[in-house]
């Protein structure tokens, strides 16, 4: 299974670099297809200085005509994404060990690879939302419809596979929380967040379904409120200042796919 752990980090790493061409270019309309360049020089790039990672640390993190600095950015997306896949393929992906446990083999039929394959294109599509939202507090239409759309994709494959109780709880999970953000931005005429958090909202909850939505919505605010306050004491921000929320929203999503029966276990726990 070391070889699989191997194979699966490394293609993360491949979308990854490709997660950031999407990240740089869809919040300033440009065309994804066109090659790799400096931004700086804009020199284009040779396929050797597009390898994930290896590039960054052979070039020492500098263009290699201006001399300029490759933003960090880049290896982090790449290695955030290589990491993320990794976890996804671990937790996941289904085993079956026989009696002698002298064999362990992976259970790969297309109902499992369908789901593997959504939980990588929406794992990746919250990585670009939040580097998004960070870098240009913009949340590209494109990467959000396009995860709403697998969400919906993989509740319907865990549905089919028996693993859904009810076909209308993501559906419901979805539409309730962005109806909610909805309310806050008219009730704050859009001080309070902006629609882009409706849309990563809905997004998340048409993929987690209930009850992880309500652990995500609950984890985002708590952090988000935290992170505020902190940087409202250390003057770095004011009360006016606006703080990109799909950074707080991402990670919780991403606990709560990994965490949240077990949060939620601790949490009925903690009542009795």
């Amino acid at each position: 299974m070391s070889i699989s752990y191997i194979f699966i980090f490394i293609f993360g790493l491949c979308v990854g670099s490709f997660l950031n061409v999407l990240i740089d270019r869809l919040p300033k309309g440009e065309s994804i297809f066109g090659r790799s360049y400096c931004n700086h020089c804009h020199k284009t790039l040779e396929w050797y200085e597009l390898v994930p990672v290896l590039s960054f640390i052979v070039l020492r993190g500098k263009c290699s005509k201006c001399k300029k600095p490759i933003p960090l950015q880049y290896p982090l997306v790449e290695l955030a994404t290589g990491g993320l896949f990794l976890l996804i393929f671990i937790f996941f992906t289904p085993f079956d060990v026989n009696l002698s446990n002298e064999t362990i083999f992976s259970t790969f039929n297309f109902q499992n690879l369908l789901l593997l394959f959504c939980q990588l294109f929406i794992a990746s599509c919250l990585i670009v939302i939040f580097m998004s939202d960070l870098k240009y507090m913009i949340v590209p239409d494109e990467i959000v419809y396009s995860g709403m759309v697998i969400a919906l994709i993989y509740q319907f494959s865990n549905w089919k596979m028996g693993q859904l109780p009810e076909w209308h709880y993501p559906l419901l999970a979805g539409i309730g929380p962005a109806l909610f953000f909805l309310f806050l931005i008219l009730i704050t005429k859009g001080k309070g967040m902006g629609f882009g958090d409706v849309k990563i909202a809905a997004f998340m909850g048409f993929f987690l379904s209930w009850p992880n939505i309500l652990i995500a919505l609950l984890l985002a605010f708590f952090s988000g409120a935290l992170v505020g306050l902190i940087l409202i004491a250390t003057k770095k921000k004011g009360m006016k200042s606006e703080i990109p929320f799909g950074c707080f929203l991402v990670p919780a999503t991403l606990t709560a796919l990994f965490w949240g029966e077990e949060l939620i276990s601790w949490y009925i726990g903690m009542l009795h």
